[in-house]
């Protein structure tokens, strides 16, 4: 069921290029916000060229072999592309009951897919990106240090819950747009 949706809808290039554009977007938000004052400098500053400038913005697409553990890399990369495949189901979705009056069910898990997904984003080194800055907002921070493995639990709990999400959209598009004879 699941390899026939996906051929159903990835055989349009355009959700294939959705799908690669959302996962480099997802993935140069994970990498890229972390570091954005570091970056702020090396723009601001004379003493390097336009070319050494991009050069040092593609070397942080690099530290992910470095800096990531190897849990936190596979989960950042692993959410990313699974963040693109679930925007591109959903779209398809929605394109194709657009006309049909139909539950909202399929939209909301998808959007709970996403934004698990979002919290679980992250290094080791800074946890969760999005999840680390509302904790430390209301003093909870530390929280993460006392789970068994400080923090990558929300990385493996996004990507279960997008993988569900996209379990479920699949098992909606696959679904006739007509109502079963009874």
């Amino acid at each position: 069921m699941i390899l026939d949706v996906f051929g159903r809808v990835f055989r349009n290039a355009r959700y294939t290029q959705l799908t690669i554009v959302v996962a480099f977007i997802v993935l140069s938000a994970a990498l890229l916000l972390p570091n954005t004052n570091l970056i702020a400098q090396i723009y601001n500053s004379d003493s390097l060229s336009v070319a050494g400038k991009m050069s040092f913005i593609l070397d942080i697409y690099g530290s992910i072999f470095t800096n990531f553990t190897t849990l936190s890399a596979f989960t950042t990369i692993t959410t990313s592309v699974l963040f693109g495949i679930n925007i591109s189901l959903l779209l398809y979705y929605i394109r194709r009951r657009q006309s049909a009056a139909t539950g909202r069910s399929a939209e909301w898990s998808s959007l709970g897919g996403i934004i698990s997904g979002v919290f679980g984003v992250g290094c080791a080194a800074c946890g969760s990106v999005v999840l680390s800055a509302l904790l430390t907002t209301f003093g909870a921070g530390g929280l993460i240090a006392l789970l068994p493995f400080h923090g990558a639990e929300f990385g493996i709990l996004g990507l279960l819950l997008l993988s569900a999400s996209i379990w479920y959209l699949t098992k909606r598009i696959n679904d006739p747009l007509i109502c079963p004879i009874s």
